[in-house]
């Protein structure tokens, strides 16, 4: 008897590595001002199927629900954080 993964895994295997390939392609076209805000978006798509799928948050209670969502909260506002003062270092010249 030969062992198969279920379906929804295989799934969403298949649409990770699509939304990859479509990372990689958009990455070199010249979208302009809208490349950050597609490339965003499809990290956003990423993270909500390795949510729902791979961390099985589809399957569990509302309070292990919110304790991922407050991670990923948390984590949103250490990049803000970080981007702010990355934006607001002045540049120093080398001696």
């Amino acid at each position: 008897m030969i062992w198969l993964p279920p379906r929804v895994l295989v799934i969403s295997w298949l649409a990770l590595l699509g939304l990859l390939t479509l990372t990689v392609l958009l990455a070199y076209q010249p979208l302009g001002g809208i490349n950050f805000a597609v490339a965003l978006t499809i990290a956003s798509v990423k993270v909500i199927i390795v949510a729902a799928i791979f961390m099985e948050l589809r399957e569990r209670s509302a309070v292990t629900i919110a304790f991922a969502g407050a991670g990923l909260f948390w984590l949103a506002i250490l990049i803000w954080l970080s981007g702010i003062d990355f934006m607001t270092r002045t540049a120093v010249s080398a001696p």
